[in-house]
């Protein structure tokens, strides 16, 4: 079951954002209006669960946000960050088909491991550095081949454009996510806390973005404009599937996480040749095969034990990686702090 939520999570958020942007439709919503409902949601979800957990909401509250002020504003640069990467998602599956995307994308394990041998000063085995070398070139192949574009689209596509968003987004993914783990272990904080910290920040930022990207179309279409219920879903999706996966990964280990990698990579090209008219070469599938590689070898335990509960990062992308050094049992997660 893990298995099959793990997989279907990975696979269908790019997909339905990609169907979402690209398939001809009478109008295209403004997918900063989506950022800033995701973000929002996010928010919420926290704030629901952490009055189940506190008797003394508001007080909590105040003392963890307002009281705290200086550990809140510690959130606010992941916070910027994972707004940035949230926006450049939709610019790159608005111009890379989902199956490139997907593959491209898992470029994110590279930059994380960067960011944390830089900045937690983590140590990589030799079959991890090894398995970021593969990885790096089997994206590279997917990205260097010719792709024949998607004929139902509803705006023109750049392939270029594609490629810089989606490569800032994993070095925003990596970058954010390492700070994230810093932060957490700086202090007792609850994460659902600092998931709050994280939103109030996320949420802001994200409407300036929209302001100043979409403005003057929000104010004369609507902030709904365009919106179906495959938008709802891509939306919904993106600010509570972060939350369902790392509630997941409490019962899965790394073999399975890298496993349900590799079959949504598989499904995500399989759907796109149904939904796309995508047409995959010899050379995607040598580079798709050689990221499922890496992504397995990297997940592939060590032979010293490590945990395998994670604690749950709600706030930013839910394509994120799982924190892995602070760890909490599920019963102490759903707790009171």
């Amino acid at each position: 079951m893990s298995l099959v939520v793990l997989t279907f999570q990975n696979a269908f958020l790019i997909l339905s954002m990609r169907y979402s942007r690209v398939v001809v439709v009478d109008s295209v919503y403004y997918s900063t209006t989506a950022v800033v409902l995701s973000e929002s949601l996010k928010v919420l979800i926290c704030l629901v669960i952490i009055r189940l957990q506190q008797k003394d909401f508001l007080h909590h509250l105040h003392e963890a946000i307002v009281v705290k002020w200086r550990d809140t504003l510690k959130l606010s640069v992941p916070a910027i960050v994972y707004m940035i990467q949230n926006n450049l998602q939709y610019v790159a599956v608005s111009n890379l088909e989902a199956a490139e995307f997907q593959v491209l994308y898992q470029l994110k394990i590279l930059t994380t491991a960067l960011f944390s041998v830089a900045m937690l000063k983590k140590k990589l085995s030799l079959p991890q550095w090894i398995s970021l070398l593969i990885l790096f070139a089997g994206a590279a192949i997917v990205q260097l081949q010719e792709i024949k574009p998607t004929t139902n689209v509803v705006h023109a596509q750049s392939k270029w454009v594609g490629l810089v968003a989606v490569i800032v987004s994993c070095v925003s993914s990596g970058f954010a996510g390492v700070y994230f783990e810093m932060v957490l272990k700086e202090s007792d904080t609850s994460v659902w806390m600092r998931n709050v910290q994280l939103g109030i920040y996320g949420s802001s930022t994200a409407v300036i973005s929209m302001m100043a990207k979409d403005g003057p179309a929000v104010m004369q279409n609507g902030f709904f404009y365009g919106y179906s219920p495959l938008v709802w879903m891509v939306v919904i999706q993106q600010a509570v599937g972060g939350l369902i996966v790392a509630l997941v990964v409490c019962y899965a280990d790394n073999i399975l996480k890298g496993f349900a990698t590799s079959l949504s990579i598989i499904l995500s090209c399989v759907a796109s040749i149904y939904l796309f008219r995508y047409s995959i070469t010899l050379q995607f599938a040598l580079g798709a095969l050689l990221v499922i590689a890496a992504v397995y070898l990297y997940s592939y335990p060590s032979s010293k034990p490590k945990p395998v509960v994670t604690s749950p990062v709600v706030s930013g992308s839910s394509l994120n990686p799982a924190m892995k050094s602070k760890t909490y049992s599920l019963p102490n997660v759903l707790s009171k702090e």
